[in-house]
C-alpha cells in the first residue's frame, strides 16, 4: 500500500504538475488579452498589472465592428485563408500522388527543390512575387494572395503528403483496377477516404499560414482586401496603442482555429496512425 502510495505521489509530482504548469505557461498570455480586452480604457492605463477587469466592459469589442469594421478583414482573411487551403491541397495531393507512386526521371532533383524552398525567409521572396503580381494584374487581390501563399504551402505540403502516401498500401488501389475501377477511379473513390484524415492535417497548417501571415499581407494588399493581421497593426501608432481593441481583435482572430482544432482533433490523431496497415 505504502509503494502504492509513493507511487501516485511521484506521478503527480513529476507528471501532472509540470503538465498543468506548462498549460497554466501557454494559457496565461490568451487570459491576459482577453482580461485587457474587457477592461476600460482608463484602467488599462491606470491599472496596466491587474488580473481581472474591476469595470468589466464590452466596449472594445463593440468599436472593433463598429467604426473599425472589423468584419470586412475577417472576411478577406477568410477568403484568401480558404482559398490557399484549396488550391494547395488539391495540387500538393496531385503532386504527392505523383511522386510516390511513378517513378520518373528527375523525381530526387524535383523533391530536393521542393524542400530547399523552406530554406529561404519569406522576406527574400517578396520583391519578386511584387513583381510577378503587379506585372500578372493580381496585385492588391485576393487571388494574387492565394498564389503567393500557395508557393509557400504546397512544397511543405507536397512532402507531408506524399510520405503518407508510401505508408498506403499500393493493394488497395490494385484490387480496385481488379475490379474494373479505371485509375482515377480507384484514385478517388479508394484513395482519397483514405488520405483524408492526412489531408485535414495538412489543410489546418495551410489554413493556419494564410490566417496568420502578415510580412506578404502588410507588402501585397490595399485597404479593400487588407487581412486580419494588417489591420489589427494600424491601431499602434506613433501617438500609442489602442490595447483594448487590439487585443479585442486578437481574441477574436483566435476563435476560427480554436474551432477548427476542436471539431477536427479526432482526425488530426487518426491522421498519424492511419496508412500503417500493412499488406
Amino acid at each position: 500500500m505504502k509503494s502504492k502510495k509513493k507511487f501516485k505521489a511521484s506521478r503527480i509530482f513529476q507528471i501532472w504538475l509540470p503538465l498543468i504548469l506548462f498549460t497554466l505557461f501557454i494559457l496565461f498570455p490568451y487570459y491576459w488579452m482577453f482580461v485587457t480586452s474587457v477592461k476600460p480604457d482608463a484602467d488599462i492605463i491606470s491599472k496596466p498589472v491587474q488580473y481581472w477587469a474591476a469595470n468589466f466592459t464590452w466596449a472594445h469589442y463593440k468599436d472593433l465592428f463598429g467604426y473599425f469594421n472589423f468584419l470586412k478583414y475577417m472576411g478577406n482573411s477568410l477568403i484568401i485563408a480558404v482559398g490557399t487551403t484549396v488550391l494547395s491541397l488539391v495540387v500538393s495531393t496531385l503532386a504527392a500522388y505523383s511522386f510516390a507512386r511513378y517513378d520518373f526521371k528527375g523525381r530526387k532533383i524535383l523533391m530536393c527543390l521542393f524542400l530547399s524552398n523552406n530554406m529561404f525567409p519569406t522576406v527574400l521572396l517578396m520583391i519578386p512575387l511584387y513583381s510577378i503580381m503587379s506585372s500578372l494584374g493580381l496585385l492588391y487581390s485576393h487571388f494574387g494572395m492565394v498564389l503567393a501563399y500557395a508557393t509557400f504551402s504546397i512544397p511543405f505540403s507536397v512532402w507531408l503528403i506524399q510520405g503518407f502516401i508510401r505508408d498506403v498500401p499500393f493493394d488497395l488501389e490494385e484490387a480496385a483496377l481488379v475490379d474494373g475501377c479505371t485509375r482515377r477511379g480507384a484514385f478517388l473513390r479508394i484513395f482519397l477516404p483514405v488520405l483524408a484524415p492526412c489531408l485535414l492535417a495538412a489543410g489546418v497548417y495551410m489554413f493556419m499560414q494564410a490566417w496568420n501571415e502578415y510580412t506578404l499581407a502588410s507588402l501585397m494588399t490595399n485597404p479593400a482586401s487588407r487581412t486580419i493581421p494588417v489591420a489589427l497593426s494600424t491601431l499602434i501608432g506613433q501617438l500609442g496603442v489602442d490595447w483594448g481593441m487590439l487585443c479585442a481583435g486578437g481574441i477574436i482572430t483566435c476563435l476560427p482555429v480554436i474551432i477548427m482544432f476542436f471539431f477536427a482533433q479526432k482526425y488530426l490523431v487518426a491522421g498519424m496512425t492511419a496508412g500503417a496497415v500493412k499488406g
